[in-house]
């Protein structure tokens, strides 16, 4: 694989992760957020937190690697984020004042398989620009 796949396709997953490491690893991570997304539901912002990742995962894993399907690429997008969240929680365990919910990972999991499937979908558009009007 060439550096500019790389960094093209692997690095935004990776910098994303780090993103949500250093965000888990705040005892308050509600005061790095803006007002108007601290005042959202817990379970929203997990979910979109989640299937932003799983969208960079998508792109990754089509796109980035040899081989892969967009059936395999979406499966192993929303596999890798749920992984990931569950990785997470199990951190969140070890931050004084954080909390690990299954009900966390479970929104993580949910919004992991919206972004895959709206990542798809946005590059299908822009694939097939006549055919995004109607839903396969």
């Amino acid at each position: 694989m060439d550096m500019m796949r790389v960094t093209r396709y692997w690095a935004p997953v990776a910098a994303y992760m780090g993103l949500i490491f250093y965000l888990s690893a705040q005892s308050h991570p509600e005061e790095q957020l803006p007002s108007f997304l601290a005042e959202l539901s817990d379970k929203l912002l997990h979910a979109v937190e989640y299937a932003g990742l799983s969208a960079l995962w998508y792109r990754a894993f089509r796109w980035g690697a040899a081989g892969f399907s967009v059936r395999q690429a979406m499966l192993f997008a929303v596999l890798a984020a749920s992984l990931y969240g569950l990785s997470d929680e199990v951190h969140q365990l070890f931050v004084p004042f954080r909390e690990s919910s299954w009900q966390d990972w479970t929104a993580d999991t949910a919004g992991a398989g919206l972004g895959a499937f709206m990542m798809h979908r946005v590059y299908q558009a822009l694939e097939h620009p006549s055919a995004s009007a109607v839903l396969d």
